[in-house]
């Protein structure tokens, strides 16, 4: 059998190898569940926000009326004030 010198070396290089493949990959995988997370929260605001808009284009006045409703008091105002007050 031959002895190599250098074989503890070499087990020694592959098991940092191992390790810091270990430590990236730990790393990505962080770095994948973090996006993930703000992909959730992203959507759940985008939701919120989607249904607050909703219910204000439903509540709002639309400007027709609004023009409408200004002109029927400003005929109101000036008939009052013509007829004598």
């Amino acid at each position: 059998m031959n002895t190599d010198p250098e074989h503890p070396v070499v087990h020694g290089e592959l098991a940092e190898l191992r390790r810091r493949l270990d430590v990236a990959y730990a790393r990505v995988e962080g770095g994948l569940a973090l996006l993930s997370h703000r992909t959730e929260e992203t959507d759940k605001e985008v939701d919120d926000l989607s249904t607050r808009v909703v219910a204000l284009e439903h509540a709002r006045w639309p400007l027709p009326a609004v023009a409408v409703i200004t002109a029927v008091g400003a005929l109101v105002v000036t008939v009052w004030q013509a007829l004598g007050h």
